[in-house]
């Protein structure tokens, strides 16, 4: 069995598309709808996809606004650029890259965003409505994840999802996310974690498998099921290479599979604007 891929780029493409469409709908009636970043210290791999982040608002009709906080500023200036953001009526939604540099709370900065400008979707506030699931901004990659299954078809009501991860970015909202009742979720959901000590036990009987560790290779060929939908959420570096968290040979037994490249990354971005322009359109409704 070879694997088709769950290319990111097309299902990303489609969630642009509709960006654009809103984006220029709000500034026919004078409003230009902004994101704004917030860079702390000078992670190689969290400047380009900040730089990737602004490339693609340019695109789609999103103004972009940046700062850069070195990392030997102090907790302080960030809270200071946060508040920044709060209070400017041209930002419509913003994020702080993730992670901060040692020295810097990421719990207290992420709680000082306005809930209504949260385009990450991790603000405590917004969490919560996750998991009362009422309506609010949801966290980018779980959310890309499942906008990816849609788009492929991948039958989810029912199945056996495993979660392989419990970060607050990605394995817990994704089982959250999983459980809810719409199209691309509704599953039964198992989260295990690096504690567990027989994750495979778990995978093996999965029918889709989504690694959320950020651990590369989590994921090997023996611990899926013949046929098995697999999903690599989770990613690391390796200098400048992109190391997913599911061995590539696993393509040779599951149905599908996210590649190499290419994959969940750019629906997180889409995702992510996507957040935006709804809340330039509540901010302005």
């Amino acid at each position: 069995m070879t694997a088709q891929f769950l290319a990111g780029g097309p299902v990303a493409e489609a969630v642009l598309a509709d960006v654009q469409t809103r984006a220029a709908a709000l500034k026919e009636t004078g409003v230009t709808v902004g994101l704004g970043t917030i860079l702390v210290g000078d992670d190689g791999p969290s400047a380009s996809y900040v730089k990737k982040k602004h490339e693609t608002c340019e695109a789609v009709g999103i103004t972009s606004h940046h700062k850069e906080i070195s990392a030997d500023a102090g907790q302080q200036a960030l809270l200071d650029a946060l508040d920044e953001f709060n209070a400017d009526p041209n930002v419509h939604g913003y994020i702080l890259q993730l992670p901060l540099p040692d020295g810097f709370d990421s719990a207290e900065a992420l709680a000082r965003i306005d809930p209504a400008k949260d385009a990450d979707g991790l603000h405590p506030e917004n969490l919560g409505k996750l998991v009362l699931q009422e309506p609010g901004p949801l966290p980018c990659t779980p959310a890309g994840i499942i906008e990816m299954l849609k788009f492929y078809d991948v039958d989810v009501a029912g199945k056996n999802v495993v979660v392989v991860g419990r970060g607050t970015t990605l394995g817990r909202p994704m089982a959250l996310l999983m459980t809810t009742k719409q199209q691309g979720a509704n599953a039964a959901t198992t989260v295990v974690h690096t504690g567990v000590p027989d994750i495979a036990a778990y995978t093996k009987e999965a029918d889709i498998v989504i690694a959320a560790v950020g651990r590369p290779g989590t994921i090997t060929k023996d611990m899926v099921k013949p046929g098995a939908v697999v999903v690599s959420g989770g990613i690391s570096w390796e200098g400048k290479k992109l190391l997913p968290d599911v061995n590539e040979d696993v393509g040779e037994v599951a149905s599908w599979i996210t590649p190499r490249l290419g994959g969940v990354g750019p629906l997180t971005v889409a995702m992510l604007l996507a957040n935006t322009v709804a809340a330039a359109e509540r901010a302005h409704s």
